[in-house]
């Protein structure tokens, strides 16, 4: 099976229809990962087929739970996961992609030029140090630290109502035990990744 229909048997069962100029990004996407992995070691998932599964799907699944957000901050991004294929998937939606590594920041730069992402912002900043000037309806975060570091670093950059969205493996029962009192675990929702053998939850938080 190629790539590009792997992608498309994953996006239908997933629910979810993207046009051909979206796919066609998804794919592009990869192979910038691909184009620059062989020097900077973005990743270490390398096998194309693996990228789309790992990379694409995993993230996509989250898309249902940030409908009706209107900015998104993906803490602690790396080569863009998940935050730039829920930009390709929702070009209204606002999305800062934020990473303290320089050399994914020139990267993340570079894809957003690329891609044409018109609405994505990369900030090359320490999350916990960061000050923008408003906070985010959606705080999202992909194997980024355990959910009390999580809330610890990044709840500051929640905007009132918000949500913090944490994507983990197994379901994280003791991470959960450890979230501070002033966050609640709203749910944890199973995600179901097509061609993943493994375990996928998001942990949506809010403060309390």
């Amino acid at each position: 099976m190629t790539v590009a229909a792997l992608l498309d048997d994953g996006l239908a069962a997933l629910g979810l229809a993207l046009g051909p100029p979206a796919r066609a990004k998804l794919l592009a996407y990869l192979d910038l990962i691909g184009k620059w992995n062989r020097v900077h070691n973005l990743t270490a998932v390398r096998e194309p087929e693996r990228m789309v599964v790992l990379h694409l799907l995993d993230s996509l699944a989250v898309l249902p739970h940030v409908a009706g957000a209107g900015t998104l901050l993906d803490v602690g991004t790396g080569a863009g996961l998940p935050g730039i294929p829920l930009a390709i998937a929702r070009p209204d939606l606002a999305v800062t992609l934020l990473d303290a590594s320089h050399k994914k920041a020139t990267f993340l730069r570079q894809a957003k030029a690329e891609l044409a992402l018109a609405k994505v912002e990369v900030a090359c900043e320490r999350v916990e140090r960061w000050r923008p000037a408003r906070g985010f309806d959606v705080v999202v975060s992909r194997a980024f630290a355990e959910l009390a570091d999580f809330v610890a670093q990044a709840g500051h950059l929640v905007a009132p109502g918000g949500v913090m969205l944490a994507m983990k493996g197994v379901h994280p029962f003791e991470e959960i035990a450890k979230v501070p009192p002033s966050h609640r675990v709203e749910t944890v929702v199973e995600l179901h990744v097509p061609a993943l053998d493994a375990q996928r939850h998001l942990v949506l938080l809010k403060a309390a």
